[in-house]
């Protein structure tokens, strides 16, 4: 189908097109919704029409906010986990996106439509927190408004522009196709490579739950660090005798701690990308003993057989 073909199409089926294109992307499937927003704005045929599909636009978007507030309120960490995984760069944790959720609070979930990756998670994120479904529910809408009201007023105010681009793109459409694949194959590649050099970073020590539980006990035990979040730390209780921070607050969390003595970082994403980071940024920071947890929260778990929680702990032998 080429371009004029999509344009008729949008054109005699633009609510169900529109609706359907904006369901799939907030769902989290990899389909642009922004350029069918500019085109369906170009070809509206009155204000009236505009309006039609702003409105199919926002409940397409609010409809699949729903659906993730739900799952994050029902299967909690779970999910911000496995969305976590899905990602090609899984230094981008959950712990990160949540703390930049938990300073921006309610309007954090207007503003996600603006920000790539960051709509699809905010939204499970609000249901693990047990945000307000009805305070979520109009954050989403008016994040959706704005989003979606923005694409189709550009193509709306600029019809002659968006259509002069589609008579070029229709008689160059195969450099228009060629560039594009480019551009996506260099994006892909940039992206393989940034994972490319965190999967080499791995490298530094770590420790296991076993080694960690076996020197508790000793003479200088280490300083545990806990960087999950806030919904995973809510859920299953903080970690006896660790001390919750954050990348941003790191240092300060340590700032009393003797450079000399042993640290030990511990996340709850994929590869303990949070835990490598901390560690690395602790031995550049001066202290000679950083290590992150091997497996994570999991791997502790795993290791003392049951859940930690504030009221029931493990011993330590």
């Amino acid at each position: 189908m080429d371009i004029t073909q999509i344009s008729q199409t949008l054109r005699d089926d633009a609510l169900v097109i529109v609706f359907t294109n904006v369901l799939m992307q907030q769902l989290g499937l990899p389909v642009p919704a922004v350029p069918t927003l500019l085109l369906a704005g170009s070809l509206a045929a009155s204000s009236s029409s505009l309006g039609q599909m702003l409105a199919a636009a926002m409940v397409a978007s609010v409809v699949a906010d729903w659906l993730w507030y739900w799952s994050g309120r029902v299967f909690g960490y779970k999910v911000l986990a496995g969305l976590c995984k899905l990602s090609i760069n899984p230094s981008s944790c959950v712990s990160q996106t949540e703390a930049r959720f938990m300073r921006w609070g309610l309007p954090s979930v207007v503003v996600a439509k603006f920000i790539p990756g960051f709509s699809t998670v905010a939204p499970p994120i609000a249901g693990a927190m047990r945000m307000s479904q009805p305070g979520f529910l109009v954050a989403a809408g008016i994040g959706a408004g704005l989003w979606a009201g923005l694409a189709l007023c550009v193509g709306w105010l600029m019809q002659d522009t968006v259509q002069s681009v589609i008579v070029v793109l229709e008689a160059h459409v195969g450099r228009v196709l060629t560039v594009a694949i480019l551009l996506l194959a260099c994006w892909l590649g940039w992206k393989i490579w940034r994972k490319y050099r965190f999967t080499q970073s791995i490298g530094i020590p770590h420790i296991t739950p076993d080694e960690l539980l076996a020197v508790l006990d000793g003479e200088s035990p280490p300083l545990i660090l806990d960087l999950r979040g806030a919904t995973l730390i809510a859920e299953t209780g903080p970690i006896p005798d660790a001390r919750i921070t954050t990348q941003a607050s790191l240092l300060e969390t340590v700032s009393a701690w003797p450079k000399e003595h042993p640290i030990v970082t511990l996340c709850a994403c994929p590869q303990d990308a949070s835990a490598i980071q901390a560690a690395r940024a602790l031995l550049r920071a001066g202290y000679v003993s950083a290590r992150p947890l091997k497996g994570g929260y999991e791997g502790w778990i795993a290791s003392t057989q049951r859940p930690l929680s504030a009221t029931s702990c493990p011993s330590k032998a």
